[in-house]
């Protein structure tokens, strides 16, 4: 069996117009996140290393990560960590490669430590790296024959494994809801405004027909919110930017409820030292967050790999899953007639990554159009596209693709 393509409609409802829908958002300083953030951060600082000093991208996949929680004291007022966090990141990496005729040794260890404090640093403002976390890894030598699979690929990267990716366009109401309300407390703008907003962000959403509710998790600074007055003061004040950013967003009916697990009569708050639940037990594990469009969507076809941390030049895990969000998002804005489109990709180990073993592209039409009139635009947008899968690898190392 060869390349194939297929394109086809959808017979049912647009999300937007179905009775039930659930989206959930792990933000910035969730440990699910923060794993996923520095398993890819290992994977950019390896890649730019590697092209330093080597001239190329070498093999590497460090997808497997795990974020153990520690145990604080917060106080209103004041608080501190008792037992740090434990981080470390795991897979294979080329240790060594010849230069100039010699062998040279790769220093993963430093790279790879490096490269997780400074994406810490960068997402917390009170997290102290050095004091509130433990950073480890466990990075052995590739496999040879995934790296002679790798190398076999000079000119078109071979696929490093058989895969998929899915992607959808365009997001739904409650979607972008969800998207926008974790950007929103997580800006730059409330961190001013509200500086006590910690970073670990949840939000999920809940549409039933015409009414949406969203459950969001927002940790208080306890060392910046003096006492229950202050804290409950703050959290009114998130859950009405909230509404305010929904009214912008849909015309539907929006509820929206902060830290729902608060028990004022036990004394109980969603307080943190640092901003994250991580640093009171809860853990993360890489590719148990969001996908490549940044949310969970549970009423979408989703993919189950984890992007974060993989190769970006030849893991089509990685790949296609970025691909396919791509594609979906060109076709459903650039032709006329498609409410929405969903795309999957799939790979064969060994072969080039612009020939997939299948292209499946399902439309739904709006009334009046016929997959006559937009198939040739279709097929011509994706195969456009999957030609130009390599450039996916440069804006990936670049860090100017989201990925989770």
């Amino acid at each position: 069996m060869g390349q194939t393509m297929v394109i086809g409609t959808l017979p049912q409802r647009p999300m937007d117009e179905r009775p039930v829908e659930i989206v959930e958002r792990k933000g910035r300083g969730h440990p699910d996140y923060v794993i996923d953030g520095a398993s890819e951060a290992v994977s950019r600082e390896l890649c730019r290393y590697y092209r330093q000093e080597f001239g190329a991208v070498l093999h590497h996949n460090i997808d497997k990560g795990l974020l153990v929680g520690g145990k604080a004291h917060p106080v209103f007022g004041g608080g501190e960590v008792i037992d740090p966090m434990y981080l470390v990141v795991a897979g294979r990496a080329m240790t060594s490669f010849p230069k100039q005729g010699v062998d040279t040794p790769v220093p993963v260890g430093s790279i790879a430590l490096k490269a997780i404090r400074a994406f810490l640093r960068e997402t917390f403002r009170f997290l102290d790296v050095d004091r509130h976390v433990i950073i480890d890894y466990r990075i052995k030598q590739s496999s040879m024959d995934l790296v002679a699979n790798y190398a076999a690929g000079r000119g078109m990267p071979l696929a490093n494994d058989t895969s998929f990716g899915v992607g959808y366009a365009p997001l739904s109401q409650t979607e972008r809801l969800v998207l926008d309300a974790e950007a929103y407390l997580n800006s730059a703008r409330i961190k001013r405004e509200l500086p006590e907003v910690g970073e670990d962000i949840k939000v999920m959403g809940l549409r039933q027909d015409d009414h949406i509710l969203l459950t969001i998790a927002a940790p208080q600074i306890s060392s910046l919110t003096p006492d229950l007055e202050h804290y409950l003061s703050v959290k009114e004040d998130v859950t009405t930017r909230i509404r305010d950013v929904a009214a912008g967003i849909t015309p539907r009916d929006v509820d929206v409820h902060v830290n729902t697990a608060d028990d004022l009569d036990r004394s109980i708050v969603y307080l943190t030292v640092t901003g994250t639940s991580a640093e009171q037990g809860d853990d993360g594990n890489t590719g148990r967050g969001n996908r490549v469009h940044g949310l969970i969507t549970p009423c979408r076809p989703m993919s189950l790999e984890a992007t974060a941390g993989k190769n970006p030049i030849n893991h089509v895990g990685k790949l296609y899953n970025v691909l396919a969000r791509q594609l979906a998002v060109q076709v459903q804005a650039e032709v006329a007639g498609i409410a929405e489109v969903y795309i999957k990709v799939l790979s064969q180990i060994g072969k080039p990554i612009d020939q997939p073993l299948m292209t499946d592209v399902q439309l739904i039409l709006h009334k009046g159009a016929s997959l006559a009139q937009v198939r040739g635009d279709v097929e011509s947008i994706v195969s456009a596209g999957l030609a130009n899968v390599p450039q996916i690898s440069e804006a990936i190392i670049a860090g100017t693709i989201p990925l989770y």
